[in-house]
């Protein structure tokens, strides 16, 4: 498939939860779309589905974007092609609950890898361009967690918080060259994360969860919108807010019960 002069919308972590859902999102509005993850066979699945409902131009990529220069060369492989990424969606992550010394030094890294790495590398490729064009849209997926440290997810609430203070100081930086940089803090959503992350979902958490779809929906409504962060769902504002206006040891206290740590 060649580009045809389209922009485009990049998506990591494409094959499944948020990545999914953005995909079909921006599908049904016509976009193009790059599918980026390590699993060849869903990406493959759902472009056809994508290609077939929408009639839109997909672009496959099976990348582990763990290795930063697996993602230096799909940068370069879209240059090659002509392909303009204009919406660039920072969804690629991994998470994991329980004791830190009780993980592995590799499976830190490996979070940090991902989470932080990664997603530094991919922003800083693509938005060199957007910056050099004067138009772009970078939505970096954070969540609830990078408001607070949370016992039993050391690692994770850390990666998360560099995530929003990287992409809060990027809004600050490109936004007077045409790119917008938005933040989205999700908090305990229906995407399959909690299996993956071996985590727990105690009766608060399973009260609270949101379904990938309207998740999606505020992130890609925000960064149309030009802001700088957005937490979807009445419960996660209210957990934001809480956390600004209480002491640290009370409200990482509350959190330790509601995430069952």
């Amino acid at each position: 498939m060649q580009a045809n002069g389209n922009s485009w919308v990049l998506i990591t972590g494409a094959s499944s939860g948020f990545g999914e859902e953005f995909a079909r999102q921006y599908a049904e509005q016509g976009k193009s779309l790059v599918l980026v993850a390590r699993r060849l066979d869903k990406l493959e699945a759902l472009s056809a589905q994508l290609r077939e409902q929408f009639s839109i131009e997909v672009i496959v990529e099976q990348v582990d974007l763990s290795s930063i220069p697996a993602a230096i060369e799909l940068h370069e492989r879209l240059t090659r092609r002509g392909i303009t990424i204009d919406v660039l969606i920072n969804n690629a992550g991994h998470g994991l609950q329980g004791p830190f010394v009780e993980h592995t030094l590799d499976q830190s890294l490996a979070m940090i890898d991902l989470d932080i790495a990664s997603l530094t590398a991919m922003t800083r490729l693509f938005a060199a361009d957007m910056r050099d064009r004067r138009r772009g849209h970078i939505l970096m997926v954070a969540s609830l967690l990078a408001y607070q440290g949370v016992k039993h997810f050391s690692v994770y609430c850390a990666a998360k918080a560099y995530v929003l203070r990287f992409s809060e100081a990027l809004h600050q930086e490109l936004k007077r060259d045409g790119v917008v940089v938005t933040a989205l803090c999700p908090g305990m959503s229906d995407t399959g994360f909690a299996q993956n992350a071996s985590q727990k979902l105690t009766p608060a958490l399973k009260m609270v969860m949101m379904q990938p779809e309207p998740v999606v929906r505020a992130g890609i409504r925000a960064l149309q919108a030009g802001r700088m962060s957005v937490v979807p769902g009445f419960g996660n504002k209210a957990i934001t807010v809480l956390t600004w206006a209480t002491p640290r040891r009370f409200h990482q206290r509350l959190m330790t019960q509601v995430m069952g740590t």
